[in-house]
Order: C-alpha cells, then structure tokens, then sequence
C-alpha cells in the first residue's frame, strides 16, 4: 500500500530505487515518533494498572494494622519480613530470598515523664517528652538540672565547660520555615538532635533535651536517632513537643536557674539477626545486571511507621507487581529491597552494598522511597555525569502525570553506599509539606495515607524502572 500511496503522490517517479529511497525516508520519519509513543503508552498502563488494580494500599493495611511498628530486633520487626517474603512469594516474583544481617536491638520501656519545675510564672508544669533511639534510660529516679538553652553546637565550646557541667542542655533550634521543600529545614536542625547528647557530655551535661523535628506546632514529641561518641561519657536524652519546647524558650527568658525533670527507661540490648528481604525478576538480556527498588521495612516504636517507611515499602513491591502484570519483561534483573534497620544503624543498606560487591553484582540503578506515601512530585538522584543528563531526559514522560521535579543531587540512606560502585541514586520525591508533621511519632498511621497518593509513588517508580531498563545510560 505505501508504494502504490508513493506513486500516486509521486507519478514521476518509475524508478525502483527511488521508490525505494522515499519508503525508507518515510518508515524513518514515522517510527522515531513511534518509538517515543511506545515508552508513553506503555507509562500510561503503568499508572492505569496502579490506579485500577494497585495494591499498595491494601498491603500498607495489612503491614501497618496487622503488625504495626516495626523496630529493629523486635519481635514485630521478625513479623514484617516474613510478612514482605510472603508477599513477593504470593505475586510470583522469580525469586524471595533473606539477606541475614545483624542489627541492634534498643528498647523504649515505660513511657516518658518530664516536667518543668518551680517555674517563676507558672510553677511545676508536665511536658510532652519522647526518648531519642539508641539512648540510654534514666531509670526510676530520672535527672533533674537546671536549663541551659543552645542553639547551635558550636555554641558549647563558647559556653565552655564551667557553665555547662552538671546541668540539662536544651538544643532549641527550630526548622527554618522558609524552605518550600521541608527536607532542607530538617537537615538544618537535626545534628542537634543526632550529635548534641555526645557533644553536650563533652562538656559534663548531665542530660539534653532537643525541640522535636517538626515543620508544626503541636503537643505530639518526634523520636529519632542519637549517635554517641565512644569517646565522651553517654548520657540520656529526649524530644520535646514544639509547642512545650517554645514554653521552654520563653521561661528561659526571664528564669535563667530554671529547673527540668526527665525519666527514661530506654536500654541497648545484644545485637540480633535479622533480614534484608529481596524478591527479583530475572533479567532476559542483562541478568547480571540490576535495578532496584526499596524501602526500609522497619521503623519507629510509635505509631505504625505508615509513611515512614511503610509506604516506600508497599510502593517497591507493587513496583514490581505492576511490571509483571503487565508482562514487561525487563532487559535487566529488577529487585524490590525490604531493607532492615535504616533508622537507627543503617545495618541493613550497608549489607546490601557489601554484599553487592562481594558477589560482583553490576547495579545499573537504585531507586528509595523514604520520603512519604505522599503525591510524586518527581525524582532527586546523584551519579555520573552521563548518568544525571540521562535520567533529565526521562523527565518529558512524567509531566502529563504532574511531576515536574526533576534534580540532583538525591538519593537515599540504605542505597547511598551503591553509587561509589556505579550505580546511579534516585530518590522519590513526594509533597514534602506534611511529612514532617508525623515523621517519628505516634501520628504516622495509616488512617494518614491516601490512596491515590501512593498508588501514584508505586507507579512513578515501576515507569521510571522500565525507562532505565529500556534507555540505560
């Protein structure tokens, strides 16, 4: 038909090689655009399969109401990866596997007490405190000191040790509210949290208090890791609600001998087993090669560690379930990556990366969900430079779906040890308005996730693997 539709158009032309020339110009005209039309129609099953049969939310349910919080060496932490293998089992991946690796093992005990006492304006006062993972407890009798309100650490070396010793550092710094993206206003405050209790001690601080890490004012504490120095004497430490810890502020103003009680009764156990788990489908061209997906199966012990990181989880799986339900039969390996123990060790990524190497596994890509179950605003990704130009020309195919943030650098905490053995880092990068509203606290359940939302995540991450996979680098 394209002959006889050329002869007509072209009567003229008798010649067969000419004839022949224009049905090859024209088969090239027409199957560049075609190739670019394949890639968006088959993006837009991706998102029509997550939209109209996902099951992300389902399985966020069952992981958050089902087995709730999720921390380290917990017996609820050994639920969820039997929990994530059955799953992978159940939707056929090619293979389920555990990943063993030893993580600690802290527990909380009986809730926190803290109260402020003798206050010159209002007298003894209670305060909504939570204990910062990985500290050690008070015990029964609590410490009582007197306040010394910090901004900055630098500050404790200005201060010095003779005002410092022996009382209860309070870090108040609170998250700079200019920043559209809230993940910058967390950087900028939470060292304070992470290395203030070592830092404090230094200086014979008998124990600190840390305004929570959160973009609102309410009465609810955030919890989080603290990393002691080896070298300085440990001592305990919690998060106060930002609306206590304003309280704390503005006493201090005019009580500068202001008193504080606290009780923890938080311990460090022995190290325990536990499990990366990892379901794959088996590469047809590349299998040695791999892209991965993932999201830290554990969390916090308070509330259901739903978008923290619950739903980075769920939306790996579904991920792979969708590309699989669509029988895309990806060129390389792809693996969903439960990983165990982001939030206070990093055990878990850092054995995946040794593991990696050990067994010469090429990774081509890994992509994290560690920001929210929220809406998809786009990716963040760290790499080569070749790696980074590639990934911006992906960015075309996601503007029809609302995602317009495409930028580095990014990535993630459990996949940051795979870019120095190549691979390209991606992060995805939700709405970040309300994350830190429930990041770490008992208000991260699941009733706060919304189905669109993170089916949407899910489907994000399933396109962007199959462009990698098509495209490369």
């Amino acid at each position: 038909m394209l002959s006889v539709s050329l002869a007509t158009i072209f009567p003229k032309y008798h010649n067969k090689l000419i004839m022949r020339l224009l049905h090859l110009l024209l088969i090239s005209i027409i199957t560049i655009p075609c190739y670019a039309q394949n890639h968006e129609t088959t993006i837009r099953a991706v998102f029509d399969e997550a939209l109209e049969n996902g099951d992300s939310y389902s399985m966020l349910e069952d992981l958050c109401l089902n087995i709730g919080h999720r921390l380290s060496g917990s017996p609820q932490a050994a639920l969820a990866v039997e929990w994530s293998k059955r799953k992978m089992i159940d939707y056929g991946f090619d293979t389920v596997f555990l990943q063993p690796v030893m993580v600690p093992h802290w527990i909380r005990g009986k809730e926190e007490k803290a109260k402020i006492l003798n206050a010159k304006t209002i007298g003894s006062k209670e305060v909504n405190v939570i204990a910062l993972g990985n500290s050690i407890g008070t015990g029964e009798n609590g410490i009582t000191g007197k306040l010394l309100e910090i901004k900055e650490i630098s500050d404790l070396e200005k201060i010095g040790k003779k005002n410092i010793e022996g009382k209860i550092v309070y870090f108040s710094r609170p998250f700079d509210q200019k920043h559209i993206r809230t993940f910058k206003a967390y950087g900028g405050a939470v060292d304070q949290r992470v290395f203030g209790p070592s830092e404090a001690a230094k200086y014979g601080a008998i124990g600190v208090v840390v305004r929570s890490m959160s973009s609102i004012q309410d009465d609810v504490p955030h919890t989080g890791t603290l990393r002691y120095k080896e070298e300085y004497p440990k001592i305990p430490a919690v998060a106060i609600s930002t609306n206590d810890g304003d309280l704390l502020s503005k006493l201090l103003i005019d009580d500068k001998d202001l008193d504080f009680y606290f009780e923890t009764h938080c311990e460090m156990l022995p190290d325990v087993l536990s499990h990366n788990v990892i379901g794959e489908i088996k590469g047809t061209e590349k299998p040695n090669e791999y892209i991965i997906v993932g999201g830290h199966l554990d969390s916090w012990d308070v509330g259901h560690g739903a978008h923290d990181d619950g739903a980075g989880c769920v939306q790996s799986i579904e991920a792979l379930r969708i590309i699989k339900s669509l029988e895309i039969k990806p060129k390389h390996s792809i693996r969903a990556v439960m990983f165990m123990n982001e939030e206070n060790g990093l055990r878990g990524g850092i054995k995946y990366a040794e593991l990696a190497l050990e067994n010469n596994e090429k990774h081509v890509a890994a992509i994290e969900s560690d920001a929210g179950g929220f809406s998809p605003k786009g990716f963040s990704y760290s790499g080569t430079e070749s790696q980074i130009e590639k990934l911006n020309s992906y960015k075309n195919y996601f503007e029809p779906y609302y995602m317009f943030n495409f930028s580095s650098p990014g990535g993630g905490a459990d996949i940051g040890a795979l870019k120095n053995q190549g691979a390209a880092v991606i992060g995805l990068s939700p709405d970040s308005q309300r994350y830190f509203d429930l990041h770490h606290t008992t208000s991260d359940t699941f009733d706060k996730v919304n189905k669109r939302e993170l089916e949407l995540g899910a489907a994000a991450m399933a396109s962007l693997i199959y462009l990698i996979d098509n495209e490369g680098f």
